[in-house]
């Protein structure tokens, strides 16, 4: 689930928490959560306004080119011992006496810390939950479900990508009769995007998800039906194509940047690697951006990717020959193609040309 913003009265803790988790101290990172309880901040709320308002920084911070991968990560890991601390000192909390809910992220989706925070407030609340981690294949899930018997099963994504994945997954576990609530970022500022894919109940946080469902039973999953009947766009089948030929479009993307621009025969193996994942990147987008029919997803990941080439000095206009390429590639698909059109417009134009990132050099 999404995280929240902090609040003016647990802003000394969140920087407390910050700096513990940006030097990689676990033991600071425990005194700053617990020095919030001894504040009297409630347990929810440490989890909520202060571990999640940090990890949103972590983000943030990376995304400004201000922290490394390896210490997003790191970040990351502090803040997930910090729950596993509270988690701990609240372990006989109380006997659980809400119901069973199953808390999974989509598979292939790996960031897990929102979907570990939904689970604790879920605890805290007295709820038996059963948290399954990231990158949970569909098939495992159905299982755990035929086996367990939850009441609810609460599915996250933060990856837009994962959507096609997370659509089949809440069909399938729709099908054994059990009520779907998904969160996290993938499904749209608004959860407009889980509404397009059937889910139960969307909530935006871990903490509109737990008040959800203390308000009474989800309704019951609709009858068993297929994912097309939800988006009959799907019938013109240009989702398939550009998903099935998405190595092929990236190999192709590569090798004619090659010829038009010839600087990129001077780059390193690592600037080829990091190009290449760049423009995979793009065409998964684009896939997911077909397959629910939303022009703006796309649009805004291209909005997004130039934003991080430009704190990485990457020219964000050097994203225009990548998509002109692809809507060569695409020009008998007429959706795709205006989806690419249209993203390359949005595409800031006043951004100076620089040496190429050794990180980021599309």
């Amino acid at each position: 689930m999404t995280p929240t913003s902090t609040t003016p009265q647990h802003r000394p803790r969140e920087e407390q928490l910050w700096q513990a988790a940006r030097s990689g101290d676990e033991q600071a990172a425990t005194r700053a959560v617990f020095g919030a309880l001894e504040d009297g901040v409630s347990a929810d709320d440490v989890l909520i306004d202060l571990i999640a308002a940090v990890q949103r920084r972590v983000g943030e911070e990376w995304a400004a080119n201000r922290l490394t991968v390896a210490q997003e990560h790191a970040a990351t890991a502090i803040n997930e011992r910090a729950i596993a601390a509270l988690s701990h000192r609240y372990a006989e909390h109380g006997a659980a006496s809400r119901g069973r809910v199953t808390v999974a992220c989509v598979d292939g989706e790996w960031h897990g810390l929102p979907a570990r925070l939904l689970a604790e407030v879920l605890k805290l609340r007295g709820w038996k939950v059963d948290y399954l981690g990231a990158q949970v294949p569909p098939a495992h899930l159905i299982t755990h479900i035929h086996q367990s018997g939850p009441d609810v099963v609460a599915l996250s994504s933060s990856i837009p990508t994962r959507l096609p994945t997370a659509h089949a997954t809440i069909t399938a576990i729709q099908a054994t009769g059990t009520p779907v609530m998904v969160g996290g970022a993938a499904f749209g500022r608004h959860g407009q995007y889980a509404r397009l894919l059937g889910a139960d109940a969307w909530a935006p946080d871990a903490r509109a998800a737990a008040d959800r469902l203390e308000q009474g039973s989800l309704p019951r999953p609709p009858a068993a039906h297929q994912p097309i009947d939800d988006l009959p766009h799907l019938a013109d089948q240009e989702y398939t194509m550009v998903a099935r030929t998405r190595t092929r479009l990236v190999r192709t993307v590569m090798g004619t940047l090659e010829t038009r621009f010839p600087a990129m025969r001077d780059y390193t193996d690592d600037q080829r690697e990091r190009t290449a994942e760049d423009i995979a990147h793009i065409v998964d987008f684009l896939a997911t951006a077909l397959y629910i029919s939303d022009s703006e997803l796309f649009t805004d990941f291209i909005v997004w990717t130039a934003g991080i080439l430009t704190t990485r000095n990457v020219p964000a206009r050097s994203l225009i020959p990548a998509l002109a390429i692809l809507g060569e590639e695409l020009k008998d698909f007429p959706r795709a193609a205006d989806l690419l059109h249209q993203a390359a417009l949005a595409i800031p134009q006043t951004t100076s040309v620089t040496a190429p990132d050794t990180r980021n050099p599309v």
